[in-house]
């Protein structure tokens, strides 16, 4: 840590809570840092540990009605941004113009009734002063210097007309408008697969190092760590647990707490039956593996789907793709953004209806252009989308989410068994009976994606579509959910279509891997055979851009 360094930003004894029902509840506790000008310093650890409420704090955008910031003191240059103490919040006049912010998710923090280009140009009017003009020329210009393609054209965009990457650079352009001393990135890549995730990685260093800004990375990922930062603070319930530069965290972590959020990742080298947890270091083995009856469950032949835009374009989201799977088996899908592998999913599950091909279940043909899917073939095959809040109703109990579609598809022969099955299924997921009364806003991101699991298995299907089901999940609770999927793929025999941008979890889980890319298969095969000998210089390229691979 280089301690000659200018200090650009200092936070001191900083403590947060938020007020509930059963009182004030302590966010961050006593917390301190200390960020040198033109260094990156990430802060890590699960959800809750407290890392976006103290990049919040800093910013001045924590909810003023609940939170409330009983000490500390938040000084950038020398210049006191904040001192609880005496009351003094200058916070407001620094956000925006020395301090900016990039969020997690661009597609809610960007209107969606407004175009891309005019936002930006907004924040240039506002706080440099620019005209209409002026403003655009320069927005097409922070466009150009974020790597957008075609700058003109993306002016004129609405953020739903643009791929996640795209939306997450527009947000880079917003934050970069200000030319901001401090940059506060908060999980900026969360969802982006690794290609998309490692241009944006690359841009935000090649911007730091242009224009001598400091970085304040908030992350759960450590590959990313690795690739970004020079120092990294570990957060746990709202502490620091330990602080060093990279090299010293990473290589020679000294917390008990640090070694079992390292240890919690899945890796692309020997493969673990289970993955340790935070809570649980050394979980229990998955139950005995059934007899290998070696019998094709699913058989996807020539699947085809054009999409046609408005003017006449089209795009081929899947072009003559075919594979199988074996039942009690796990075939892992990868590939960039775009690629088709969505689009494949929803096919397969007869939610969107090819232009050619088949979808053969158990021997039957189930899925065929211009034919009704049978409503008992979607009881056999279940999707588990990526994120849990939006594909639960918010309205509806956990109790009325799961019996909702027992009801439809005759689950069950009268409304108390099919609460008692919940129930059931709920416990089969590690959550309780008391769940069956809550909402879906009073659980944690872990706890929803259990309750979309045990949904899904309570129409008892044959295979479960995994839709980058742990993406958005930091790494202790994906470690609990992946050793969830493994223990009820043994216990009930279940087989699995498991999509995602993350590699090492894809390897972790699958026995065969399928590469995807511009709608087509690029490479297939065993698991270990595509990830550690790949034939396809794609294949390649996705395991180079995987973050701390080096």
């Amino acid at each position: 840590m280089n301690t000659s360094a200018e200090v650009l930003l200092e936070v001191s004894d900083l403590s947060v809570s938020f007020a509930g029902e059963a009182g004030m509840r302590s966010a961050v506790a006593a917390l301190s840092l200390k960020l040198f000008k033109g260094s990156t310093l990430a802060i890590v650890g699960e959800s809750g540990s407290g890392k976006s409420v103290t990049s919040l704090a800093v910013m001045g955008l924590l909810p003023a009605k609940t939170a409330v910031i009983s000490n500390g003191r938040i000084r950038l240059h020398n210049h006191i941004l904040l001192d609880a103490a005496s009351g003094a919040d200058e916070r407001a006049d620094a956000r925006g113009r020395q301090i900016s912010m990039i969020f997690q998710e661009p597609m809610t923090s960007l209107n969606p009734v407004m175009r891309c280009g005019l936002q930006v140009a907004e924040v240039l009017m506002l706080q440099k002063g620019m005209d209409f003009a002026q403003a655009r020329a320069r927005v097409v210009a922070l466009f150009r210097e974020v790597h957008l393609p075609d700058p003109e054209t993306a002016w004129h965009k609405y953020p739903h007309e643009m791929s996640g990457g795209q939306r997450q650079r527009v947000m880079i352009a917003m934050a970069m408008a200000s030319e901001p001393e401090l940059l506060i990135a908060d999980e900026p890549t969360t969802a982006l697969d690794v290609t998309v995730q490692g241009a944006i990685l690359a841009t935000l260093k090649e911007l730091q190092q242009s224009r001598g800004m400091a970085m304040l990375f908030i992350t759960h990922d450590l590959g990313v760590v690795a690739d970004m930062a020079d120092q990294v603070l570990v957060m746990r319930g709202g502490h620091v647990v330990e602080h060093g530069t990279v090299q010293e965290v990473l290589q020679r972590p000294a917390h008990a707490y640090t070694r079992a959020l390292m240890a919690c990742r899945p890796a692309l080298g020997a493969k673990r039956d289970v993955l340790p947890t935070v809570s649980d270091p050394t979980p229990p083995a998955l139950p005995p593996q059934r007899p290998s009856v070696s019998r094709e469950l699913l058989r996807v032949e020539g699947l085809v789907k054009t999409f046609r835009a408005r003017g006449g374009a089209s795009h081929k989201a899947v072009d003559n793709v075919s594979f199988s799977i074996y039942a009690g088996e796990t075939l892992g899908l990868v590939g960039e953004s775009g690629c088709g592998k969505s689009t494949l999913s929803r096919m397969v599950m007869g939610l969107i209806a090819p232009d050619a091909g088949q979808v053969v279940f158990d021997g039957a043909v189930c899925v065929t252009p211009g034919r009704r899917v049978d409503p008992a073939y979607r009881k056999k095959v279940q999707l588990i989308f990526q994120d849990p809040y939006s594909s639960l109703n918010p309205r509806l109990t956990i109790g009325e989410a799961i019996c909702e579609p027992m009801r439809i598809h005759h689950v069950g022969t009268h409304e108390k068994q099919r609460r008692d099955m919940a129930v059931s299924w709920l416990e089969k997921t590690g959550l309780t009976a008391e769940a069956m009364k809550r909402y879906p806003h009073e659980f944690s991101g872990g706890q929803r994606q259990r309750i979309v699991i045990a949904r899904a298995l309570a129409l008892e299907p044959q295979l479960l579509i995994c839709d980058e089901s742990v993406s958005a999940l930091d790494v202790s609770v994906q470690a609990q959910v992946l050793n969830l999927l493994k223990t009820l793929q043994r216990e009930l025999g279940l087989t699995y279509l498991f999509i995602s941008h993350d590699l090492a979890v894809v390897y972790h889980m699958s026995e065969q891997i399928m590469v995807m890319r511009n709608g087509s298969i690029e490479e297939s095969g065993p698991a270990t055979q595509v990830l550690q000998q790949p034939r396809s210089a794609y294949t390649r390229k996705l395991l180079e851009s995987v973050p701390g691979k080096a």
